[in-house]
């Protein structure tokens, strides 16, 4: 790398006690390596599975069927190229993704940015704080208003994990993605949807571009399925592997992470799909199109699918996947706050300031309105995080692009050009909510 590639030099790392702590055996078969590299990308995972999920993909089942298929579809190849494009800074630079902007950017663009992606993380703690809550209320009865309250205790088994070691962390998350992949499975074959429909709905639609309503749950979508905090938490996360420096143990180790955050994310999309299906098989093809609230859908289970298996399951996977995105999102602003303005707290206390304030938000949608607006809040959250993404993606592109600082392992130009247009998307699809909303569309 050029000497003028950077602004600044590369700092302590993010996550600096977990940095290079598993072992990637040299010289071993290319499926023990890539053993060793199987683990971020299911943490990556958990973000595209959350609870704000649920809420966009309930409503957009329920509300349009099949349709918005493709959307999740899409938002899944989306993330693909763009997970791929942080393991490839992480590997090639040493960087993630805040230490990049922090190192590439003079204080008064970086500073901003560091601002966007706290308010990021904000938002997805505020969909984990609700889901959570939500999960708690379905299987113990326990109230909303105190069911977020106790979501801060999850600090303690974050604590406790990270303590472990960090493929203690992985195995605890892994193994959470069996549970909820499994309850969907069960509620799936209950559900017995038109699969001939289903395969329709993955074809694209001009009605989702042009049909506001539509729109607004297909951004929401686009915003829970490509977060913008899973972006610098894969470019932090992949360091956790201990991979040669020699140019092609790096791209070995690329190729590894790709293979394991690509295989992640499609089990993520079958979870996602799974979402939307039992919505559209059970809400939409009975009637109940306007179900935005979570705990609304899971009333609606046992009747529509009859008997309590499917509702039970329904609320174990919710509350599996808000506990999941405790533990991912934690480690994201970890990475976020240390990478930026390189300040270093201990994730208990970094963990307590965000969960407060996603709790005050929370608390006082549920003490004004009741439990009744928390669907429209989580979905709100979801599309606030798909209008922060430009503000992740675009200098992600520009830094891989760059064969000043990536070296030899600079992304392809046909890779380049594909985010790019997924970022110009993303954008352009913002400014048309953004618009149809000032019009009152």
């Amino acid at each position: 790398m050029t000497s003028n590639a950077w602004r600044q030099n590369r700092d302590e790392p993010s996550l600096s006690e977990v940095f290079r702590s598993v072992v990637v055996p040299s010289g071993a078969s290319p499926f023990r390596r890539f053993l060793a590299f199987v683990g971020p990308g299911y943490l990556v995972a958990v973000g595209y599975m959350d609870p704000g999920n649920w809420a966009t993909s309930l409503a957009g089942g329920a509300k349009f069927g099949y349709t918005l298929l493709f959307v999740a579809l899409l938002s899944n190849i989306m993330a693909i190229l763009l997970q791929s494009l942080c393991a490839r800074l992480a590997i090639a630079s040493g960087r993630d993704l805040a230490q990049a902007c922090r190192d590439a950017y003079p204080r008064w663009v970086s500073f901003p940015l560091w601002i966007f992606a706290e308010a990021a993380i904000i938002a997805t703690d505020l969909a984990e704080v609700i889901g959570t809550a939500i999960g708690l209320n379905l299987l113990f009865g326990i109230p909303l208003e105190i069911g977020v309250f106790i979501t801060a205790a999850d600090v303690f088994l974050i604590l406790w994990l990270q303590n472990r070691g960090f493929r203690y962390v992985e195995a605890f998350v892994i193994a959470l993605l069996g549970v909820i992949a499994a309850c969907f499975v069960v509620q799936i074959g209950l559900a017995d949807p038109d699969w001939g429909a289903v395969i329709r709905g993955f074809a694209p639609s001009v009605e989702i571009a042009t049909n506001p309503e539509m729109l607004y749950l297909a951004l929401g979508i686009i915003g829970a399925t490509v977060m913008p905090h899973n972006l610098y938490l894969h470019s932090g996360i992949v360091q956790t592997r201990a991979f040669g420096t020699h140019p092609d143990q790096k791209r070995d180790a690329l190729r590894m992470a790709t293979w394991d955050s690509t295989l992640a994310l499609m089990l993520a999309l079958g979870v996602n799909a799974s979402i939307l299906i039992l919505a559209a098989a059970a809400f939409h093809t009975s009637g109940n199109t306007e179900i935005v609230e979570i705990d609304q859908a899971h009333a609606l289970l046992s009747p529509l699918l009859g008997g309590g298996i499917a509702p039970m399951m329904f609320g174990v996977a919710l509350l599996a996947c808000g506990l999941n995105a405790t533990v991912t999102a934690t480690m994201a602003g970890q990475i976020v706050m240390e990478g930026f303005i390189a300040f270093r707290i201990s994730p208990v206390l970094r963990r307590l300031i965000t969960r407060v304030l996603a709790i005050a938000p929370a608390v006082a949608v549920i003490l004004i309105y009741g439990s009744q607006e928390t669907g429209k809040l989580l979905i709100l959250s979801q599309v606030i995080l798909s209008f922060q993404l430009p503000f992740a993606i675009v200098p992600l592109v520009m830094f891989t692009a760059s064969r000043a600082k990536m070296g030899d392992m600079v992304a392809p130009k046909w890779l380049t050009a594909v985010c790019a247009l997924v970022a110009l998307t993303i954008i352009g699809l913002n400014l048309n909510l953004l618009s149809s909303i000032i019009l009152g569309g």
